[in-house]
């Protein structure tokens, strides 16, 4: 369960300001798999960073239950001067996991080859990527955030990626951005509509997608 209580979040810059979201209350339910719907611009990838913490909100409370992943894809936290393999290690140590099974899983999954074991700084930023959703998946959460995550790597990566996403929402719950309405169909069973700093959930999938086109075609 992840609970926003009276949430607002006002980006200042330059004397201009932006509301990603004004005043909202909401819950995601335990172990669904929820599509963040938006446009472009609305704050979808800013929404994701509240709830895991790296983004702070300017009012109000974000509350959880059970683990949380950071944005899967997101190699953000990684140290540029230390390997994938060494960055795995670190983690790993953090989220209380065997280090030596994270960096067993992600060095086969990733398929890195030798730069697995080479600083990140060499790294391009679909390597990164690749590291990142592998260190993700490879630690057990409760629930995952998901960025555009699966359109990383070629078709034989993204097909493993899909299907070891859907692997782990047997046992998971999942927020997941995504400008594919087929990918949002496929891996959500609910969806929430970011538009104009408000928040609509649908406990449907398709009337969600159904109500962030409308907003699309509005706006257009």
């Amino acid at each position: 369960m992840i609970h926003f209580e009276n949430v607002t979040k006002i980006f200042a810059m330059d004397g201009k300001h932006k509301t990603v979201m004004k005043d909202v209350t909401m819950t995601f339910p335990t172990g669904r798999s929820v599509g963040l719907l938006g446009r472009n611009g609305a704050g979808k990838s800013t929404l994701l960073r509240m709830i895991a913490g790296t983004v702070p909100v300017t009012s109000g409370r974000i509350s959880s239950t059970g683990t949380i992943s950071w944005p899967v894809g997101f190699a953000g936290s990684f140290h540029n001067e230390l390997s994938g393999a060494q960055n795995c290690r670190f983690i790993g140590r953090v989220y209380g996991v065997d280090t030596d099974e994270l960096i067993d899983f992600v060095e086969d999954f990733a398929g890195l080859g030798v730069h697995f074991h080479l600083p990140l700084r060499t790294y391009s930023s679909g390597m990164k990527s690749r590291l990142a959703f592998g260190t993700s998946m490879g630690i057990a959460f409760d629930t995952y955030l998901v960025d555009e995550v699966t359109a990383v790597g070629d078709a034989s990566f993204r097909s493993r990626s899909d299907t070891l996403f859907k692997a782990r929402m047997r046992n998971a719950g999942s927020v997941v951005v995504s400008h594919s309405m087929g990918q949002i169909r496929q891996l959500c069973d609910a969806a929430v509509v970011l538009e104009n700093g408000d928040l609509t959930f649908f406990d449907d999938v398709d009337e969600g997608i159904a109500w962030h086109e409308s907003n699309m075609r509005r706006r257009a």
